[in-house]
């Protein structure tokens, strides 16, 4: 269910119901509020599966939704997952977002003017950090417009030239067998790179993922050296962890 939104809110949707996008510097135009509150608004908006944020604005939600789809799934949890993750971060870090519904809510939680540098192959995510005084690096690579990622030969050769203290890595699935997965392939080569080329490397997920396995795994259990996640695995999935010296940290 969408969440309800005020007047100001409505107004932006029935500006971009003409264009079918909006800016945010149109925004500061037509409304007198600061950019936090238009920021806060469009957030709201996206949770709400109105709009999906671009660099400098926003786009209505088309045909297009993958992204929309998952983010709008357990995003309380996942809200804190990020929450959580965020405060891992440490002043002069260099750290890898990849692009996911959780990933992104890490992003979020990333403190205005931190001293660290994020490398990212998400345009959502670069767009969530844009104005936060955040040194952000946007790997090149072919657009996934389904999840607004940047994969392939050109992604993963300017991954090997780099070197991160943390990851912070999305899955759709873990399992004992097959370890952490996802379904799509250009996808999970990014992952194993990054994973590859981390110090320490944190997979943040739901609890829905637990149990669960995709097509294709990018990383063991032991290949992690946390989880975060909103609540414990069932008993023989959580002992496999400890078994790999894979700390669990939960919110709930």
């Amino acid at each position: 269910m969408q969440n309800p939104i005020n007047q100001r809110q409505q107004q932006i949707l029935d500006r971009m119901a003409v264009d079918g996008e909006v800016k945010m510097a149109e925004l500061k135009e037509m409304f007198e509020v600061t950019e936090m509150t238009l920021r806060r608004d469009m957030e709201k908006l996206e949770q709400g599966g109105y709009i999906k944020r671009t660099f400098g604005g926003a786009i209505l939600v088309g045909n297009d939704i993958a992204l929309h789809e998952r983010s709008g799934v357990f995003i309380e949890e996942k809200i804190r997952i990020g929450k959580l993750a965020a405060q891992l971060i440490q002043p002069g870090d260099s750290i890898f977002l990849d692009g996911g519904s959780t990933t992104l809510q890490v992003a979020r939680f990333i403190q205005v003017n931190q001293h660290i540098t994020v490398v990212t192959n998400a345009l959502n995510i670069a767009a969530e950090l844009q104005g936060k005084q955040i040194s952000t690096i946007v790997i090149g690579g072919m657009l996934m417009g389904q999840t607004s990622t940047l994969v392939g030969p050109i992604a993963t050769e300017a991954l090997e030239k780099m070197a991160f203290n943390r990851a912070f890595i999305g899955t759709t699935g873990v399992s004992m067998k097959h370890g952490f997965s996802n379904s799509n392939m250009h996808e999970t080569e990014i992952k194993r790179l990054a994973i590859q080329q981390s110090s320490e490397v944190n997979i943040v997920m739901d609890h829905s993922k637990f149990g669960s396995q995709d097509l294709f795994s990018f990383a063991s259990l032991m290949a992690a050296d946390r989880v975060i996640t909103d609540q414990f695995p069932k008993q023989e999935l959580y002992d496999a962890f400890k078994e790999e010296a894979v700390e669990i940290m939960a919110t709930n």
